[in-house]
């Protein structure tokens, strides 16, 4: 395995928050690896960091302990840094961290928190979370103070030609088969009646938490439909890719006020804000959805036949009718085109579609349209969507113009790479750093020994 690999893998360990070992028992004595800064690795931090990279299915055998212990000296010491330059986590934010992590783990052992606890062999839930809290916040610590070295990077085109130019031609990067992929989307109609009785609810929920000091949280947890972010606090800022009318409404509210209830693309929402920090906004938010009767969904699937019935009879085209007919106000301007997440692009490359959506459309011809499907998203809404590949690239070598945004993200990684090896060296040599025992003979990737 080659140093890349290597480094690609333990670059996990910042980017996925460590679960905990359950192997808690160690034959010989837990001695000090290395001390960085304020904190000690210990030992068994690199056991865990082993147990933690094989519990994610990741294949350790080539990694070394000398190669462990120096991505958990980064690791420490971009926390570290964080605390010397007054890197903002508040406890709170953390304890939000611990919660969804527990909620996710007993979630993923039927909800039932004991098998939790007899599996990562805790004596109680309160070590549990104490274990996690400190894990997490180390984690979140070194995720900021990383964001903070980055943040400020860019890419110029020249530097952009040049990066491609650098690259000889044979060893030019080769992309899968890519897809453009557009959809038009048709919402059934929720009866005025259904709709009046959500508002009625979230004007209840607001009054109880306002009136009678009821915990905004603990009613998310209990009555929003967005199970997966219940509760928790979201942050973002104006460029942050939310639903606009989300944004508008949260952009309102001073810290700890409710906003009214109000339609966003997903449903009906009320939000309360948490906190605010310059441009940046961080809240909670409870979403109810009016219930859809049999017979809406009926008239929304009519509907959609009926505009794909138009376009394979010519009468227009898949963008015309995308632009006139469809519900997604994100997509339909465009003519129904996809955006991919990854990159912003309208790209999507073949073997990294989502499986649902490539189930639908991995067997369509170009400009092809494909049969309506009633699609259900992770909050429980329904709609009905027809897609169409509008263009297919096919595998090829690296091509400056037909894979500028690639490209240009191959040439900030670069960059980011150069901030962060840039830092590194010039914290190393500033920060308090011992390495102790067998690992001074290591030869780490930075100069933590200090030769």
């Amino acid at each position: 395995m080659n140093k890349t690999k290597i480094w690609s893998i333990l670059v996990m360990l910042l980017f996925t928050t460590p679960f905990f070992a359950q192997n808690n028992e160690r034959k010989k004595v837990d001695g000090v690896a290395a001390v960085v800064g304020d904190y000690l690795i210990l030992e068994s931090d690199i056991d865990k960091a082993y147990i933690d990279l094989q519990q994610q299915e990741v294949d350790t055998r080539e990694i070394n302990r000398c190669q462990m212990l120096g991505k958990l000296m980064e690791d420490k010491l971009y926390a570290h840094q964080a605390v010397q330059d007054s890197v903002k986590l508040t406890d709170s934010e953390v304890r939000d961290q611990v919660n969804q992590r527990i909620e996710f783990l007993t979630a993923q052992l039927g909800g039932d928190i004991k098998k939790l606890l007899q599996f990562y062999k805790k004596d109680d839930e309160q070590s549990m979370r104490d274990e996690l809290f400190n894990l997490l916040k180390v984690s979140m610590l070194a995720q900021r103070m990383k964001q903070q070295i980055i943040k400020d990077v860019e890419v110029t085109p020249e530097e952009i030609r040049t990066f491609f130019n650098a690259i000889p031609a044979d060893e030019r990067p080769h992309f899968g088969t890519e897809l453009e992929i557009a959809q038009i989307v048709v919402n059934p109609v929720a009866p005025k009646s259904s709709v009046q009785k959500v508002i009625d609810q979230l004007n209840d929920i607001k009054k109880d938490v306002e009136e009678n000091g009821m915990s905004f949280s603990t009613k998310a947890i209990l009555y929003s439909q967005d199970r997966a972010t219940g509760g928790q606090v979201l942050t973002f800022n104006r460029n942050s890719a939310f639903d606009k009318a989300f944004k508008d409404v949260a952009f309102t509210l001073q810290e700890g006020e409710i906003s009214k209830p109000f339609e966003s693309s997903f449903g009906w929402h009320i939000i309360q804000m948490d906190k605010i920090r310059g441009k940046e906004v961080s809240v909670r938010h409870i979403l109810l959805m009016p219930d859809i009767p049999e017979e809406a969904l009926n008239e929304a699937k009519e509907k959609i036949s009926k505009i794909r019935e138009r376009i394979i009879n010519k009468e227009l085209t898949f963008d015309e009718a995308a632009r006139n007919f469809s519900d997604e106000k994100e997509t339909r301007n465009d003519g129904g085109q996809l955006i991919n997440p990854e990159d912003l692009s309208t790209r999507f490359e073949l073997t990294r579609i989502e499986p649902t959506l490539y189930a639908r459309i991995s067997d369509l011809k170009d400009n092809e349209v494909s049969v309506p499907f009633l699609d259900e998203d992770r909050t429980g809404k329904k709609t009905y969507k027809i897609y169409q590949i509008t263009n297919r690239i096919d595998e090829h070598q690296a091509d400056f113009v037909k894979d500028y945004v690639k490209i240009q993200d191959l040439a900030l990684k670069e960059k980011q790479l150069k901030a962060i090896n840039k830092w590194m060296k010039e914290h190393i040599e500033k920060t308090y750093i011992s390495v102790n025992g067998e690992y001074k003979n290591c030869k780490f990737e930075n100069n933590w020994l200090k030769k």
